[in-house]
């Protein structure tokens, strides 16, 4: 009697990392508190200016259905922290029974610290449930700079905004006070992403939060003034729009939406290094993908 093949793939995975990182004879170190895969660091790189750089990898190659991740990290004062991703994150689809997958990431950035997060895109395949839940804690003199920036799925592919769920819950706050709160959840066959009130013509979107806390809103204003003048000239109608606003307090926002893939990357680059300069009067540095 042959006995059926079995699913060679566990029906879900429980991956964490956790990640401090201090400031040591003026350099930051990492110290790897705990790792399970699929999640996983290799080594720290140094960076100008005593930061350090670290990639963060998923061993499966992406995100699959019924998985649950988690991620802490710890920005003790003074430190300078780079994150980054080796490639975009694959969202892939959803087994029949799985539950949809979950990602959970915890920031604390200390006094006087720095953190920047810089991953490549989210890619959610057709197919895919994916709920991410990521809330970031700046204490006083603290630095934040994030992006995200999501696909419609494998254009190459055919699909287009062929996912069930994509839930993005993100919250910040400084000295113990929020300042953005967002939640957004995505169901392309319930709600229609063509619609005017959601993307429109666009297909692709993204966030970048620059944050510090203690900075003077009048300089939040000009910066705010100065990411628009770019805003503008990065915006083509129809093609690709952006635009930067004030958080109620220590930062401010810029958002992105257009029609092609290589358009937000791109502009995201642009107002970082304009950013990077104007709030911490430091040049932004490219992280390295090759390891």
């Amino acid at each position: 009697m042959i006995e059926p093949v079995k699913d060679a793939l566990p029906a879900r995975v429980n991956g964490s990392l956790d990640l401090t990182f201090c400031r040591e004879s003026g350099q930051t170190r990492l110290r790897v508190v705990g790792q399970e895969p699929p999640l996983k660091v290799v080594r720290a790189f140094p960076q100008p200016g005593g930061g350090t750089l670290v990639h963060l990898h998923n061993l499966s190659g992406g995100v699959l259905g019924g998985d649950r991740l988690a991620v802490k990290v710890q920005v003790e004062p003074a430190a300078v922290v780079q994150l980054t991703t080796t490639s975009a994150t694959r969202l892939y689809r959803s087994r029949s029974g799985l539950k949809e997958a979950c990602q959970t990431t915890e920031i604390r950035v200390g006094e006087a610290g720095l953190l920047e997060y810089l991953p490549d895109p989210l890619i959610p395949f057709a197919g895919s449930f994916y709920r991410q839940t990521t809330t970031i804690d700046l204490a006083g003199g603290a630095g934040l700079m994030w992006w995200e920036t999501v696909a419609p799925g494998r254009e190459a592919m055919g699909e287009v905004f062929a996912y069930h769920s994509l839930e993005t819950l993100l919250a910040i706050t400084a000295d113990g006070q929020p300042v953005a709160l967002e939640h957004t959840r995505l169901e392309p066959a319930r709600r229609p992403l063509t619609s005017p009130l959601r993307l429109g013509p666009y297909r692709y979107f993204g966030s970048f939060y620059i944050c510090r806390v203690g900075v003077a809103p009048a300089s939040w204003q000009a910066l705010e003034n100065r990411l628009n003048e770019l805003a503008t000239e990065l915006s083509i109608s129809g093609e690709t729009l952006w635009g930067a606003s004030q958080l109620p307090a220590e930062g401010l926002v810029v958002r992105a939406v257009s029609r092609h893939s290589r358009a937000i990357p791109t502009g995201l680059v642009e107002m970082w290094r304009i950013s990077k300069q104007f709030v911490w009067g430091q040049e932004a540095i490219l992280p390295r993908k090759t390891l």
